[in-house]
């Protein structure tokens, strides 16, 4: 059994307001970690449901804070290089450090291809993959000047692994988000920075019942393509605990020598 000590130890969560990022947060704190939470700082026209707050970032620190770790939280948007290294130049002046980089901040909507206006590409792909290599570059620069090892884990998708029908953007971003993460591991490697990504099936958030509710059986038959109807366990759609039990065993010693590799916690999907 990994027993999991990440004491003295900082995560920078983003996309840490509610759903997996909320959960990643309370895991690390657990063991732990305090956390620098980001979030809620972005305004996406072509959102099919509504984003995390401010109040929804407040409750997540507050959680962690229950669990007797300290708590940065700060508003960004990935999307925004000057207010990601601004939000990194924080984090360091408030706890000294970054350990480890959890970049989970992402959307997702339902759309064809051939029907998608630009606008929803642009704003998802930006959400997605540029958001997690501003914040990759950012952090992984600290860790270089630093001058010691460090662990980014990124949140990519089952739809890195395969297609998505009615949501070929956010396979695109996420194929992307794998090949980002394979580069990253390669040249981090010789400053012992592990770089992995978590790839999960449909996992129970206020993002994807989001898009039930105002999309209904449309995102329905979408969210089946992807998760339920393809899994070979009987689950149609994993907890966000799940996902953060991979980002603790990637972000702990006991992975110091994985790095570029992708771990699907997809009960079974991409085994079919």
């Amino acid at each position: 059994m990994v027993n999991y000590d990440f004491d003295g130890q900082v995560a920078f969560i983003t996309g840490a307001g509610r759903g997996q990022g909320r959960s990643h947060a309370q895991y690390y704190a657990k063991h732990g970690a305090d956390v620098v939470l980001t979030g809620g700082g972005r305004n996406i026209e072509t959102s099919q449901y509504p984003l995390a707050s401010s109040a929804d970032l407040q409750e997540t620190a507050r959680l962690v804070e229950q669990a007797g770790c300290r708590a940065l939280t700060l508003r960004v948007d990935v999307r925004d290089e000057a207010a990601v290294k601004a939000a990194v130049a924080d984090a360091v002046a408030e706890f000294g450090r970054i350990d480890i980089l959890a970049n989970n901040a992402g959307i997702w909507n339902v759309v064809d291809l051939v029907e998608m206006p630009e606008q929803q590409w642009d704003e998802l792909v930006d959400s997605d993959l540029k958001g997690a290599w501003l914040c990759a570059k950012h952090v992984g620069q600290h860790f270089i000047d630093r001058g010691n090892d460090g662990k980014i884990i990124s949140t990519a998708s089952t739809a890195g692994l395969v297609g998505s029908k009615g949501s070929g953007h956010y396979a695109a971003a996420k194929h992307g988000l794998i090949g980002l993460t394979k580069s990253l591991a390669l040249e981090l490697a010789p400053h012992r920075v592990t770089v992995n990504a978590v790839a999960p099936t449909g996992v129970t958030t206020p993002m994807i019942d989001g898009i039930l509710e105002t999309m209904g059986e449309e995102a329905l038959a979408s969210v089946s393509d992807a998760s339920g109807s393809m899994n070979v366990l009987d689950e149609q759609l994993i907890e966000p605990r799940d996902v953060s039990e991979a980002y603790m065993w990637l972000s702990s010693d006991a992975a110091r020598y994985v790095t570029g590799t992708v771990l699907p916690v997809d009960a079974g999907m991409t085994a079919k």
